[in-house]
C-alpha cells in the first residue's frame, strides 16, 4: 500500500519542492520517518496518530515508512503534519489518489484534527503555482494564501474531517479571499517636532532617496522622536512591494489572520539583539531583524550600545540588499533592502544642555570610537541633532507637517522610478539603490559641481564608497527641487551631511 504527495520545505524565501511518500508494508507495528527530519517532523508521528483518531480511523498494526524526498534536504517544522497525514490516508485506502493528485499541502495537527496555521503560507501557495499544483492549507492561512493568485486552487480547511468530506463531495470549502491588514493606529506626525528645522529637511532627503541616516544629539534633543515619524512621509507600499515583504513575514509567522501588510515596516530592535536576533540565523535559521525591515526602516537607538560585531554585520545587507546565512549544507538568502536609522548621544554621559562631561572629550572620542569606519562609510547622511531649547517648544505648531513633506517625498521618487524605467534598470527603485556605472550616467554633476566634489573629495579624503554616496544624495536633492542635472549647490548639500565631525573624533580617539 502506497500514497504521497507533494509538499514544500523553506530555504531562506525559496519553496523547494518535496515529495511525501508512505508505504504501509507487512512487520513490525511502527511509524518511522524519515528523509533527514527535524524534531518537529519526527514528532509529528503522534500528531498523525491521533488526528487519524479523531476522525475515525487508525493506523494499521503494520510498519509504515514515511519518506520526505529528496533526502538530502533538510526538514525542518511543523507543515509536514498535514500533507504526511494525507499520503497516509492515501496508502490506507481511505482518500483516492485522485482527489490529492494536483495539490501541494502544508498544515499543522492538533489531537482533535483541527488543522492550524503555518508560517510561510504566501511563499508555499507562490512556489505551488510555480509548480502548476494546487495548495491544500489551514483556514487562517487562506487569504494569505490566496495572493498568489487567482488561477492557482486553494483549498483552506479548518479540520480534517471539512477536508475529508471536500474531497468525498460531501462539503465544499470556498475558495479564500485576499485580505489587507488596516492601520489600527495613527502614525505620528511630523508637525509634533517643534524646532530641529535642520533634522527634518535631513530625514526628508533620506525618505526622498531610500538613503541611511545617522542622529547624533544629546538625550531629549528629539533623534527618537524624528526616526518615529519616518514612516509618516514614506510613500505606501506598491502591490509587488507588499508581496515582498509579506512573504518574509509570512515565514517569520508575524502576519496577523494571513493579511498582506501595507505599511513599509519599522523595525525597532533594543540594543540586547544578538546577531542572530539582528541579521538572521540560529539553530533553525530565521529572518533576522535587517530582513523583516525589508523595504522599509531599521531604527537602532543607542547605536553605540549595540555590540560592534553585530553592527558590522551590517555591512553586507546595507551594501548588497540581501543577507546570506552560511551553514555546511546550504545557504539562505533573504532580502535586506533596508533604510537604516540610527541614533546616538555625543558620549556615554550623555552631553546635553545643563551637564557637562567629566571625563571631557575623551569620552566622546571612545564612546564613538565603537562604531566602525566601513559601517559609518556606508550612512549617507549624518547629522548632528541639537538639543531643543525652552523658545523652541514655546514655538506655534510648524505649518507642514507629515503630508506635505509626504507630498514631496512622493514626487521625487516617482521621478526617480520613472527614470530608471527609461533606461530599463529593472529592480532599482531609489537612488539609493544605484551602482557606481548607472549613477555616473545620471548624477553627473554641471562643471561646478564636479570642481567642488574633487576639491572636497581629497581635503575630506573620501572613500570611493563615500564618493559614490554622496553623488547619490546629490541626485536626491537635485529630485527634490525637480531639477534635471545635479548643481553645486546640491553637491555641496550632499556634502554637508557626511558627519566629518564625526571621524575626526574617530581619528583623535585612535
Amino acid at each position: 500500500m502506497y500514497g504521497h504527495i507533494s509538499t514544500l520545505a523553506f530555504v531562506g524565501i525559496e519553496a523547494r519542492a518535496v515529495e511525501v511518500q508512505v508505504r504501509i508494508t507487512p512487520g513490525r507495528a511502527a511509524l518511522v520517518i524519515v528523509g533527514l527530519p527535524d524534531k518537529a517532523v519526527a514528532e509529528s508521528s503522534e500528531r498523525v496518530r491521533n488526528a487519524l483518531h479523531a476522525v475515525g480511523l487508525g493506523l494499521p498494526f503494520k510498519h509504515v515508512t514515511v519518506n520526505l524526498a529528496p533526502a538530502d534536504l533538510p526538514k525542518e517544522g511543523s507543515q509536514f503534519d498535514l500533507p504526511i497525514l494525507l499520503a497516509m490516508m492515501v496508502a490506507m485506502g481511505a482518500l483516492s489518489p485522485e482527489a490529492i493528485a494536483g495539490f501541494t499541502a502544508i498544515g499543522e495537527l492538533a489531537l482533535d484534527g483541527s488543522i492550524r496555521a503555518v508560517p510561510g503560507a504566501l511563499p508555499a501557495a507562490i512556489g505551488a503555482n510555480a509548480m502548476r499544483k494546487g495548495l491544500i492549507c489551514p483556514a487562517e492561512c487562506g487569504p494569505e494564501a490566496a495572493w498568489a493568485g487567482e488561477d492557482i486552487d486553494i483549498i483552506a480547511a479548518p479540520h480534517l474531517l471539512s477536508l475529508v468530506n471536500h474531497f468525498k463531495g460531501q462539503q465544499v470549502l470556498a475558495r479564500p479571499k485576499p485580505a489587507l491588514s488596516s492601520p489600527t493606529t495613527l502614525q505620528p506626525d511630523l508637525a509634533d517636532v517643534r524646532g530641529q528645522e535642520s533634522a527634518k529637511r535631513a530625514l526628508e532627503v533620506a525618505a526622498a532617496g531610500g538613503h541611511n541616516l545617522l542622529m547624533t544629539g544629546p538625550p531629549g534633543s528629539g533623534k527618537s522622536m524624528l526616526a518615529a515619524r519616518l514612516p509618516s512621509i514614506l510613500p505606501p507600499l506598491s502591490p509587488e512591494e507588499m508581496l515582498e515583504v509579506s512573504m518574509v513575514h509570512s515565514l517569520a509567522g508575524e502576519l496577523m489572520g494571513g493579511k498582506l501588510a501595507t505599511q513599509r515596516p519599522f523595525r525597532a530592535p533594543h540594543h540586547s539583539a544578538s546577531m542572530a536576533a539582528l541579521v538572521g540565523g540560529g539553530s533553525r535559521p530565521r529572518p533576522g531583524e535587517v530582513s523583516l525591515a525589508h523595504l522599509g526602516v531599521l531604527f537602532l537607538d543607542e547605536l553605540p550600545e549595540f555590540q560592534p560585531g553585530v553592527l558590522d554585520a551590517l555591512r553586507q545587507p546595507l551594501e548588497t540588499g540581501e543577507t546570506i546565512i552560511a551553514r555546511a549544507n546550504h545557504r539562505i538568502h533573504y532580502p535586506s533592502r533596508i533604510q537604516l536609522i540610527a541614533a546616538m548621544n555625543p558620549c556615554r554621559c550623555g552631553g546635553g544642555t545643563g551637564s557637562t562631561c567629566k571625563r571631557g572629550v575623551r569620552c566622546a572620542a571612545e564612546y564613538q570610537s565603537r562604531i566602525s569606519g566601513p559601517l559609518l562609510d556606508r550612512i549617507d547622511l549624518q547629522i548632528e541633532v541639537p538639543a531643543v531649547s525652552a523658545a523652541d517648544l514655546l514655538l506655534p505648531p510648524p505649518s507642514e507637517g507629515s503630508a506635505e513633506v509626504g507630498a514631496r517625498v512622493a514626487r521625487a521618487r516617482a521621478l526617480q522610478q520613472a527614470r530608471f524605467d527609461s533606461i530599463g534598470a529593472k529592480g532599482l527603485r531609489t537612488n539609493a539603490d544605484c551602482t557606481g556605472r548607472l549613477l555616473e550616467d545620471i548624477a553627473r554633476p554641471d562643471a561646478e559641481g564636479a570642481e567642488l566634489l574633487r576639491r572636497a573629495a581629497e581635503s575630506l579624503q573620501l572613500t570611493a564608497r563615500g564618493f559614490h554616496r554622496t553623488m547619490r544624495v546629490a541626485r536626491t536633492l537635485a529630485d527634490l527641487d525637480g531639477a534635471e542635472a545635479v548643481a553645486r549647490v546640491h553637491i555641496a548639500e550632499a556634502l554637508s551631511y557626511r558627519g566629518e565631525t564625526l571621524r575626526q573624533q574617530q581619528a583623535h580617539a585612535a
